[in-house]
Parts: structure tokens; sequence; C-alpha cells
């Protein structure tokens, strides 16, 4: 089996994998980081989502040896220690969620929009979102947490 190395959230790390292996697999099954979800297995849920080299993927459509080298964040590297990330507070405070099992996804692809947009609009953002299923919830409160944590990322930046 091919070992595979890459920097998750800040750190190198490695394991052996088989080529078929996708990179959510590694990340849930081998490195034991279950915050990010399977949703669908057809790419089409986002619960999946994460970053590769500074860009939001679903890790459920890459295999874990395509990302040898790659720098990866997962939902676990997004808050500073017990400090949630602003996107994550602004979830928590405008209710964005509901079970839950979405919400990585949606945080993550929530943080890439606005790496490309700091400011989007509720209709950039339900555009956005659109690779992205929530099956609790409608996306009202979702769209104003996404809205608010971009709001606050822009005040927390120098």
């Amino acid at each position: 089996m091919p070992n595979v190395t890459m920097t998750v959230n800040g750190k190198k790390m490695s394991g052996n994998v088989e080529p078929r292996t996708l990179l959510v697999e590694f990340l849930r099954e081998t490195l034991g980081l279950t915050g990010t979800h399977v949703g669908c297995d057809t790419s089409q849920c986002g619960c999946c989502v994460v970053h590769v080299n500074g860009d939001g993927i679903k890790s459920c459509t890459i295999l874990a040896v395509q990302c040898e080298g790659a720098d990866v964040k997962t939902i676990e590297g997004v808050a500073n220690g017990d400090e949630l990330h602003p996107m994550q507070a602004a979830f928590r405070e405008h209710h964005g969620l509901q079970c839950g099992y979405c919400t990585p996804g949606m945080v993550m692809s929530a943080l890439d929009l606005v790496k490309h947009n700091k400011n989007p609009s509720e209709q950039q953002i339900r555009e956005w979102l659109e690779g992205n299923l929530c099956r609790c919830t409608g996306y009202h409160n979702i769209v104003k947490a996404i809205k608010a944590g971009a709001e606050a990322m822009a005040k927390a930046r120098p």
C-alpha cells in the first residue's frame, strides 16, 4: 500500500492507504478526524468540504494519494484552541444549524466563499451554497450566519 503524507491542520501526517482511498476516508479512518462528514457518497451534499491548498473541495471527490504533500484544513483546524473562529461563532449565534451534520461542510464552504468575496450578498451566499445540502432546516439562518461571520471576519482583519 502506498504511503501518503500531507500537512493537516498545520501538522505533518502520513499513513498507508489503498490507492482508491478517498481523502474523506483517510481523514476520518486513518487520522481520526471525524468532523468531516460523509453524507451522500455522490458529491452532492457538501458535508465533506475541506480546504486543500487553500481551496474548498469535496473530500469525497479526491483520492488521498492525490493530496500527497498538500496542505489540508478540516473543521478541526478552524478554531483557535478553545476560541471559535468568527464563522463558527456566527453559526452558533444565528442558529445556523439544527442536527449539525452538515455544519462542518457549511462552515468550510462559507470560509472558502469569504476568501473569494469578503462581503457577499445574501444572493451570492445562496448561490455559493448550492452544493451544500441541509436536510433539517431552511437556509435562512445559515445565510444569516454566513453574512454575520463574514462581517466579523472583516472586523478582525488588521
